[in-house]
C-alpha cells in the first residue's frame, strides 16, 4: 500500500474518533424530539379538551393540526436529517477502512507467496 492510502485510513480513523461525538449528540437529539413529539401531542390534545373538544379524535385532530406541533416535526425532521448525515459518512469512513485492510490482507499473502 502506498504511504498516501495509509494516510487516507489514519484520517478516516480520525474522523471517526473527531466526530463520534456529534453522532452521539445528533441520535440522543433525535431520541429526545421523537419523545417530546408524543409529550407535545398530549400536551395538545389536554387543550383542545379544555377547548371543548370531547372526542379523543377531535383532540388528536387539533392537536396534529395545531401550528406548535408542526414546528415540532419540523425540528424532528432537522434531527433526523442531522443523525442520517453524519451516520452515512461514519458508515463510509468504516467501509474505507474495510476496505484498507482487505487490501492490506492481500498484499500480506500476495508477499509470502513472491
Amino acid at each position: 500500500m502506498s504511504e498516501e492510502s495509509d494516510l487516507n485510513i489514519f484520517r478516516a480513523l480520525d474522523w471517526i474518533r473527531d466526530n463520534a461525538p456529534a453522532l452521539a449528540k445528533a441520535r440522543a437529539e433525535r431520541v429526545y424530539l421523537e419523545e417530546w413529539r408524543k409529550s407535545h401531542k398530549a400536551m395538545l390534545m389536554k387543550e383542545a379538551e379544555c377547548g371543548g373538544q370531547k372526542t379523543t379524535a377531535g383532540q388528536e385532530r387539533d392537536a396534529y393540526a395545531s401550528a406548535e406541533y408542526v414546528q415540532t416535526l419540523h425540528a424532528l425532521k432537522a434531527a433526523v436529517e442531522a443523525e442520517e448525515t453524519l451516520r452515512w459518512r461514519m458508515v463510509a469512513a468504516q467501509a474505507r477502512i474495510e476496505a484498507w485492510r482487505t487490501l492490506e490482507s492481500t498484499r500480506r499473502i500476495e508477499a509470502k507467496t513472491i
